[in-house]
């Protein structure tokens, strides 16, 4: 009999911090997050602006917590995944709520999946567009090399 895991312990190696980012407990800045990160610190204000961050404010200083370093993982990954942010909202809100994240689990497993459908039509009609492309190409360069000239040679500098 097949032991699964459970939910909290299926987790992608990239869903981590960076490396150069403390693993306790300890706020870090701005600056500290967008070296990190690599993003910019407007890209850290828009995620606080649309909620999906939620930085402690000191004055004018944000420092961002471990919770805010783990959310800003999965932001940036899904958006590497063309997830919107309505669909990491849901996912971050469903970790929230979801004690033992099964829903959580569920629920991105289930976007997840789409969004891989989604990825493999666009690759197919990408597929069907380059070798459509290749074959016009292939023409002009027949054509080109009946007239005499050399399909590879630049083109003339119109003066």
């Amino acid at each position: 009999m097949t032991v699964m895991p459970k939910p909290t312990e299926i987790r992608p190696p990239a869903v981590q911090a960076p490396d150069n980012l403390p693993a306790d407990d300890r706020l870090v800045g701005i600056r500290e997050m967008c070296a990190s990160f690599g993003v910019t610190a407007r890209t850290l204000r828009f995620y606080e602006q649309k909620g999906l961050l939620s930085p402690e404010r000191r004055g004018t200083m944000r420092l961002f917590s471990r919770r805010d370093r783990a959310r800003l993982t999965l932001i940036l990954r899904g958006k590497r995944f063309g997830f919107s942010l309505e669909e990491i909202r849901e996912l971050l809100d469903l970790y929230d709520r979801d004690d033992g994240h099964l829903m959580q689990l569920r629920r991105t497993y289930a976007v997840a999946r789409a969004r891989l459908a989604d990825m493999e039509r666009q690759r197919a009609e990408l597929d069907e567009a380059i070798a459509e492309l290749k074959a016009e190409l292939a023409w002009g360069a027949d054509a080109l090399a009946r007239a005499g000239t050399d399909p590879d040679a630049e083109e003339p500098r119109s003066s």
